[in-house]
């Protein structure tokens, strides 16, 4: 399945956002102002094989979703896995939230991502490229002012 997906809603369907700069591999997920994340997991989607996860985000943007993957410093707890030279063909991208269980996740086409260009301050998605506040625009309970 393309595009996040709710924990508590599995058939509504969001998407979340993807940057990879080098070897920095940056995500966007969806949260509304009352959203803190709380734990970051990375699988190769293949073979489901857990290969980075991550919790108590030490950053604000971090907290608001926007994590770079692999980098213990950024959280209070991170498992020690080193990010895979050759990254799988497909990740799959998971958050939850502190203190509800909820959570997003998407599975996203490395090789679709890498191919794409996207410009400086946005992230790739299954919906063409859009910045951090365009991803959180989809939940609907951000202001327009």
């Amino acid at each position: 399945m393309y595009g996040v997906y709710s924990m508590s809603d599995p058939a509504t369907t969001i998407l979340a956002g993807i940057r990879i700069d080098g070897s920095r591999i940056s995500v966007k997920m969806p949260t509304c102002t009352t959203d803190k994340v709380g734990t970051v997991e990375v699988y190769d989607s293949d073979s489901e094989k857990l290969l980075w996860r991550a919790s108590g985000p030490r950053t604000p943007a971090g907290k608001r979703g926007v994590v770079t993957l692999w980098n213990a410093d950024d959280f209070l707890k991170a498992s020690s896995g080193t990010q895979p030279k050759t990254l799988p063909a497909n990740l799959d991208i998971s958050v939850t939230f502190a203190g509800s269980g909820d959570g997003t996740g998407d599975v996203f086409n490395i090789r679709k991502v890498k191919a794409a260009r996207v410009p400086d301050g946005q992230y790739w998605t299954h919906g063409g490229a859009r910045t951090a506040a365009q991803i959180d625009a989809q939940l609907g309970c951000h202001s327009s002012t």
